[in-house]
């Protein structure tokens, strides 16, 4: 189990910033690392990596020098389980809308005492060659960064259960399925979701990590100013932004 650097960072109060990636592909994740993300974004909710090619993407985001971290297609310990074997340093757990499903998800990252997770002599424990599986389940705990994901309005309601629960490390705002939930499908910036986001930082008040989505620059930058301190852009909207750039620039010269 390496470092979580990560994890380390978002303890020191600091920032990082990494990049969603819904495609399966390795050469996207070292791509990213050389870039200089803080982390990938392995997302296997809504993009097509399944267990398979996850492993493939988490050695190479490791070669890079990048933390790999998968979003789960859904909050169940064996699901968890397969993702977090592969060597991923995190999971981030979406549609997390009761206290006792962000208490299932946490207890499915960790081992006991802290959690439920099974021992195993997995490549997340280099296979069990390298220290006793005993110290590695230790440092596992200390290492593997929790991320649960507030997506529903229901969840801002019991937002002071959610922080007081042992284990999480971030609370990730997912603005597009909280204005969904709100009765504003694809309006993420509708005044009134915006209203509900300040809300959550304001009660959160450092007193756990917030993360969010932050496709642009100007975006990123006003999410900083905000207090999320985790933002993950996504390789659309990189990609789309260096076309139009270049196009622009191109058909400026025809």
């Amino acid at each position: 189990m390496r470092e979580n650097r990560v994890k380390r960072r978002l303890q020191a109060g600091e920032a990082v910033i990494g990049c969603f990636l819904p495609y399966p592909s390795p050469e996207l994740a070292e791509i990213c690392g050389y870039l200089g993300f803080d982390f990938v974004l392995l997302d296997a909710e809504h993009g097509r990596i399944t267990e398979e090619t996850a492993y493939h993407m988490v050695l190479a985001a490791e070669v890079a020098g990048t933390v790999p971290i998968v979003r789960v297609p859904l909050n169940h310990r064996q699901v968890i389980l397969r993702y977090l074997d592969l060597g991923a340093a995190g999971v981030m757990v979406p549609q997390v809308n009761t206290p006792e499903e962000a208490v299932a998800a946490a207890e499915a990252c960790r081992y006991y005492p802290q959690g439920r997770r099974g021992v195993a002599g997995v490549r997340a424990a280099n296979f069990g060659l390298t220290m006793p599986l005993h110290e590695y389940v230790q440092q596992a705990n200390q290492e593997t960064l929790v991320i649960v994901q507030i997506e529903h309005i229901a969840v801002v309601e019991r937002l002071e259960e959610y922080l007081a629960i042992p284990g999480i490390d971030v609370l990730f705002v997912g603005p597009n399925d909280l204005a969904q939930s709100m009765s504003y499908p694809g309006q993420q910036f509708h005044p009134e979701v915006q209203a509900v986001i300040d809300d959550i930082v304001r009660r959160v008040n450092g007193r756990l990590p917030l993360g969010t989505t932050a496709p642009t620059a100007e975006l990123a930058q006003r999410q900083l100013e905000r207090g999320f301190r985790m933002l993950a852009t996504n390789t659309t909207a990189l990609l789309a932004a260096g076309a139009r750039s270049m196009l622009a620039a191109v058909s400026a010269r025809a």
